[in-house]
């Protein structure tokens, strides 16, 4: 199984951008991770927000992998402890489909992405940075490739 994080926004910061390399590093062998940043939709004095959404909705409707198993992050979704995470991990490696996470933009998914999510997960009630998502998001899977494998890196 390969996965693939679609993310909506800005090139992230270097911090960030070093913290998922590593990750993806990490996981490289248990979980090839790639990433696609998707371009934010135009915003801004006189621009239609419903407009940017869609437009965001339609890049990441399209950079989904053929079949794949889809994981919207969404703060309506099932939160999941690490170890629930692990399970989902390994269920999603028992259907040998590939797996597509997505990150919205700033104002969540269009209603046409989360209609097509299989899954919605939510990190929790706190409202986190989108650019800090991808590196949660990172660490967590490396953490549910960890536990699954027994590593010692998860430390409950």
């Amino acid at each position: 199984m390969k996965a693939r994080l679609i993310s909506v926004g800005e090139r992230m910061p270097a911090w960030v951008a070093d913290g998922v390399a590593e990750y993806r590093k990490r996981l490289s062998r248990d979980l090839p991770l790639e990433l696609v940043e998707i371009e934010l939709g135009n915003r801004g004095k006189g621009r239609d927000p419903a407009r940017a959404i869609a437009d965001e909705g339609a890049a990441v409707l399209a950079a989904l992998p053929k079949d794949a198993h889809v994981v919207a992050l969404d703060g309506r979704g099932k939160p999941w402890t690490s170890e629930q995470l692990a399970q989902q991990l390994d269920a999603w490696r028992m259907h040998g489909r590939d797996l597509a996470l997505l990150i919205g933009g700033p104002d969540g998914h269009a209603a046409d992405v989360l209609a097509r999510a299989n899954q919605a997960w939510s990190l929790g009630p706190l409202t986190l940075p989108h650019m800090l998502v991808r590196l949660v998001v990172v660490e967590q899977l490396y953490r549910a490739v960890s536990i699954s494998a027994g590593h010692p890196y998860h430390r409950a």
